[in-house]
């Protein structure tokens, strides 16, 4: 599996897990939320913040359309067009989020919805592109995707093995180097018997390349999870309150949650260790105090011949193990032994 480059930030293998505050549309359509969003996931330790940059029109034509869901424990039902046309950033927008993004120390990207929004992110210098999982059949997007030379994420949710193998041909066919898949379910949220965190080691076998998690669930636990399996990024939608008005606010981690995620996933980075089998830096203590010795049961004198009943096993570790009974039966000691000493080197002939 190899490393992408985005920025000065490797991922993949080897390397720290990338994390993701998956912005998205939870800033409601105001500038000055987006901006509190983007301070308050720099201070939960983000590594990147990710937003959405469309036009309604270019994936909506039937205005009909409505989308449920739940928010601040209502249901709600809504023309989709008008949900998603009030959550639309100007490239204006987005060059004053990725200037926001740079003083944070924040890496800057974004999920377009047409290849003139893969320009506007272009202009702004977005280092970054990502491809939604309701996109992963749009194969004319991937290719212009492929052809900018940026990085690309793609999303997998609601795919078939092919739907994935399609996409990721497409993009390399198109030129396209760097890529990153994202295991996804796209439920909102994910139910836990859905969320198959196994097909994280599949993607990366079947088309060797960094796969990480774009998670929907409620919690950090599937997050975290992935992280043990392997993922190289994952991706969180994020909020300042899980009771704001919106769709995706009430699945969302906010800075609470995401700040126990960014310390649970870089623990376990630091708990995932080697696997090559040996004694760990901190148990060399325990080794000396914990393990047994081979000590006189009894109190022995010199020119006495040990046989097994003269042997016991005590603490602590630094003396002839017990493996090495055999080894002690029938020496001949050359000076006297107390009961309870561990036996040494210097007590036989």
């Amino acid at each position: 599996m190899k490393v992408v480059r985005i920025g000065k930030r490797l991922v993949g293998e080897g390397q720290p897990c990338f994390l993701a505050a998956e912005i998205g549309i939870n800033h409601n359509g105001e500038m000055n939320l987006a901006h509190r969003l983007i301070d308050a996931a720099g201070e939960a330790g983000a590594d990147a913040v990710k937003f959405q940059n469309y036009r309604a029109e270019d994936f909506l034509s039937d205005r009909s359309l409505t989308y449920e869901y739940v928010s601040q424990g209502e249901t709600v039902i809504e023309s989709q067009y008008e949900m998603f046309k009030r959550c639309e950033l100007a490239p204006g927008d987005l060059l004053e989020l990725r200037e926001h993004c740079d003083r944070r120390g924040l890496i800057f990207f974004s999920t377009p919805m047409s290849e003139e929004g893969i320009r506007e992110l272009m202009e702004v210098g977005a280092p970054l592109l990502k491809n939604g999982s309701d996109c992963l059949v749009h194969l004319p997007l991937i290719r212009a995707m492929a052809r900018t030379g940026l990085p690309t994420v793609i999303s997998t949710g609601m795919a078939t093995f092919d739907d994935v193998e399609d996409a990721v041909e497409a993009f390399r066919d198109a030129g396209g180097k760097d890529l990153i898949l994202l295991h996804c379910t796209s439920s909102y949220p994910t139910p836990p018997q859905d969320v198959h965190l196994r097909k994280i080691a599949t993607l990366g076998a079947a088309f060797d390349c960094p796969v990480g998690l774009s998670d929907h669930t409620d919690g950090t636990v599937a997050a975290i999870g992935s992280a043990a399996l392997g993922a190289c990024m994952i991706e969180k939608h994020f909020t300042l309150d899980k009771n704001m008005s919106g769709p995706d606010h009430r699945f969302s981690a906010d800075p609470v949650d995401f700040r126990i995620l960014v310390e649970s996933v870089r623990t376990l980075e630091r708990s995932l260790g080697t696997s090559e089998i040996g004694r760990a830096e901190s148990e060399q203590l325990g080794r000396r105090d914990y393990r047994l010795s081979c000590v006189a049961a009894r109190e022995l004198s010199a020119g006495h011949r040990l046989v097994a009943s003269d042997i016991a096993f005590r603490r602590p570790g630094f003396g002839f193990p017990p493996k090495q009974l055999d080894t002690l039966i029938a020496r001949e000691l050359v000076r006297n032994v107390p009961r309870g000493q561990v036996f040494t080197a210097e007590d036989f002939a």
